[in-house]
């Protein structure tokens, strides 16, 4: 142990400080002051500043952030807009009730017994277990914990890298924007959780902590199982080693190569992570899904909203354009070294955000915690321990009452499932009947055990040829022909379709029911004879729901 004397003869310390990659001198003495006796003011000072210290109110605040801001969970609450979630939760009751997996399609009577495989299967279980418990309630809490959890973790991991909470809860406000893409309740939520905890791991090791690499096969096991996107972590994963395999010593970009244990170590937890990918209840064919989904769904990702290209008009388009100019704003007025991964993340992140909206999310994960350190470092000079804790005390109660207060009540969700969807003409339908639908109520059809044409699972659909028809027939190309190929003899449309309006003037056709619904009124026709053939309707196609 070192003596007093010798405390104080010691030469200076250089302590690196991340947050403005530049080097301070601290005498050692000042490294170990002096612990203030138990019971003391001080001591009572010191705990009541940590306990309400910044990060308190920014926790809060960004817990509150997705109840204020996100149209799914504040007073617009369009949380149930989104179709997928209802098969999904029949997803999850197939196999809570009967105790098996799904391995054909058991919904569509245009795919019924063809394969099909539920590749999101974990992530189902949290939103049935809670709608079981709190009914509609149950799906907004866990919508707004999954979005709430990864606000959280890029604003943790923004801290680490900056060391400056107020760019960690800036640069987590300007994730919250770009995560808005997928912010009802999407299984895709837990995936990007995973992916946060595979960058965390990655971030660790960087600063020294590479004991938790070996958390990575385990952290893909459990992936897998949650989400497709396991595939972009694992070429993260591997983009990582790429550029760690050589030295960069050139402008801004400043990386050391790794040592060849370190090498023998990364591809070592690589092919750890590979082999961990079986081990799931559909084996090789999970592990196929997503490359599935890019190969042979080309139908899907050319007609899918969210597969569009990004429209800077919207909130996610003017969100990356903020992100982006903040970042290189931030390095014009104090730059720094980059390693090669870390541009290359960048790159990847910006570039899948501007081709498909849906990637505006994988984005924010992405690129959160660097813009974290940009600001820090650029824009930040007050210290986190300059804070009023009684005033952090009062914003994070402030968050938390208005959290309560704008918590919904079982009767409004009931009241907005009604405005969403035609419940009442679902109800009607009986299960025997071939009912022609639209994709975005045949997840709400399943739901309800009623057969349907379509919904918005449409790999499978894609792949039996079921989706090209459904487009055809929406559009009044050849409608007669494929609805008697399909034996259709009911079907529940829009009023504002072209297929809609064929059916209206067709004397084998009769309307049984209206309903207003989401974006305008919805028909049930039930087939009285035959049909004979009608010009063909001619309009734009239009773009089909979110997967």
């Amino acid at each position: 142990m070192v003596g007093p004397k010798a405390r104080f003869l010691s030469p200076p310390l250089t302590i690196p400080v991340n947050n403005a990659d530049t080097v301070f001198h601290m005498d050692a003495t000042a490294a170990e002051p002096a612990a203030a006796p138990a019971g003391t003011a001080q001591e009572t000072h010191s705990l009541r500043v940590r306990l309400y210290s910044r990060h308190l109110m920014n926790i809060a605040i960004l817990i509150m952030l997705p109840m204020v801001a996100a149209s799914t969970l504040n007073y617009a609450r369009t949380l149930l807009v989104d179709p997928d979630i209802w098969w999904h939760l029949a997803n999850a009751r197939i196999l809570v009730t009967q105790h098996h997996f799904i391995h054909t399609d058991p919904y569509s009577f245009t795919a019924v017994g063809q394969p099909w495989i539920d590749w999101e299967w974990l992530s189902e279980l949290a939103y049935w277990f809670s709608y079981q418990a709190f009914g509609l309630r149950g799906i907004y809490v866990v919508t707004w914990f999954a979005l709430a959890a990864n606000i959280l973790f890029v604003y943790w991991r923004g801290y680490w890298v900056g060391r400056s909470a107020d760019a960690a809860l800036w640069s987590a406000a300007i994730a919250f924007v770009l995560m808005t893409v997928n912010s009802g309740p999407r299984m895709i939520e837990f995936a990007y959780f995973a992916m946060s905890a595979e960058l965390a791991i990655l971030e660790a090791a960087d600063r020294g902590n590479k004991r938790w690499l070996w958390l990575l096969p385990p952290l893909f096991c459990l992936w897998i199982n949650l989400h497709g996107t396991w595939f972009v972590g694992l070429v993260l994963l591997a983009m990582y080693i790429a550029c760690g395999l050589f030295p960069v010593s050139l402008g801004v970009f400043e990386q050391k190569a790794f040592t060849p244990s370190e090498r023998n170590r990364f591809l070592a937890i690589f092919g750890a992570c590979v082999a961990v990918l079986i081990v799931n209840p559909y084996g090789w064919r999970l592990m196929w899904s997503p490359l599935d989904m890019m190969i042979n769904q080309k139908l899907s990702v050319s007609t899918i909203a969210e597969w569009q290209p990004l429209n800077l008009s919207n909130m996610e388009g003017k969100g990356v354009i903020v992100a982006i100019a903040v970042m290189v704003v931030a390095n014009c007025i104090r730059g720094r070294k980059w390693k090669i991964y870390e541009m290359a993340f960048v790159f990847l992140a910006w570039y899948a955000a501007i081709a498909h909206v849906r990637f505006c999310y994988l984005a924010a994960v992405l690129t959160a915690p660097m813009l974290a350190r940009d600001l820090a470092r650029s824009f930040s000079s007050e210290s986190d321990t300059k804070t009023i804790p009684v005033m952090n005390g009062i914003m994070a109660a402030g968050a938390l009452g208005v959290m309560i207060y704008m918590f919904p009540s079982g009767a409004a969700l009931e009241k907005m499932l009604e405005m969403m969807f035609p419940v009442h003409e679902i109800a009607a339908i009986e299960p025997s009947w071939r009912t022609l639908d639209l994709d975005y109520v045949g997840g709400r059809m399943a739901f309800q055990s009623k057969s349907s044409f379509i919904d918005s699972r449409f790999d499978s659909f894609e792949h039996l040829g079921v989706m090209r028809d459904y487009r055809s027939i929406m559009m009044a190309f050849n409608a007669y022909e494929l609805m008697d190929k399909y034996r259709v003899d009911h079907a529940l449309l829009k009023d504002d379709l072209p297929i809609t309006y064929l059916l209206e003037n067709s004397p084998g056709w009769k309307i049984v029911m209206h309903e207003k619904a989401w974006q305008g009124e919805y028909l049930l026709f039930a087939k009285t004879g035959s049909t004979s053939a009608a010009p063909p309707a001619c309009g734009p196609t239009p773009l089909l729901r979110s997967h």
